[in-house]
């Protein structure tokens, strides 16, 4: 894995332990020579991943829309920073940018762009795997909801092995390595 691309929250919520586990991920892709790709905001989660990995060494690289640059306060010194017309294209430019995608504790937008990916990955779009950092069990409401939608069989069982979820960003990132995409979506 060359890029990761994070989504989080572009506030800090309401854990101190939300911050700690974007600093250990921050520290973790700068540890491995991995460039972080986000929204390219210095607010938050976004900007504590983003600057620890360029106070450790690595590379970040944002793509932030115009709309919300001024708003999100972009991050002036990045590796690299892209700016879009809409959130479309910041997503879509994130996704061609990572090999990867790795979600920490946000807020609806952030839900919104690993469902995305998430979706995209299962109708063959892509083949990289999606990850949530699970800090303090931020997300067991979500992954129970995943296994819901199995169960009722609005999830295809394949695509559970493309839900990963692990505490630790060490952990996560590792099993990104070995990760092995289902076939894609079927209506059969």
């Amino acid at each position: 894995m060359e890029r990761l691309a994070v989504y989080c929250g572009s506030s800090f919520g309401a854990s101190e332990a939300y911050k700690e586990a974007a600093v250990q991920l921050g520290k973790e892709l700068a540890r491995r020579n991995i460039t972080l790709v986000y929204g390219g905001s210095s607010n938050g989660l976004m900007g504590a991943v983003a600057d620890t990995v360029l106070s450790e060494g690595g590379k970040a690289i944002g793509v932030i829309p115009k709309l919300l640059e001024e708003r999100e306060i972009a991050h002036k010194g990045l590796t690299e920073l892209h700016t879009v017309e809409t959130m479309h294209e910041r997503k879509a430019k994130m996704m061609d940018l990572a090999d990867g995608f790795i979600v920490l504790p946000g807020g609806t937008g952030t839900l919104e762009e690993f469902f995305e990916v998430f979706t995209w990955g299962q109708i063959g779009l892509h083949q990289k795997p999606c990850g949530l950092l699970n800090i303090e069990h931020y997300y067991d409401p979500l992954i129970h909801l995943f296994e819901h939608m199995i169960e009722q069989k609005f999830l295809q069982e394949k695509f559970r092995t493309m839900l990963i979820a692990e505490e630790q960003p060490d952990i996560l990132i590792g099993k990104f390595s070995s990760y092995e995409p289902p076939s894609i979506k079927s209506f059969k």
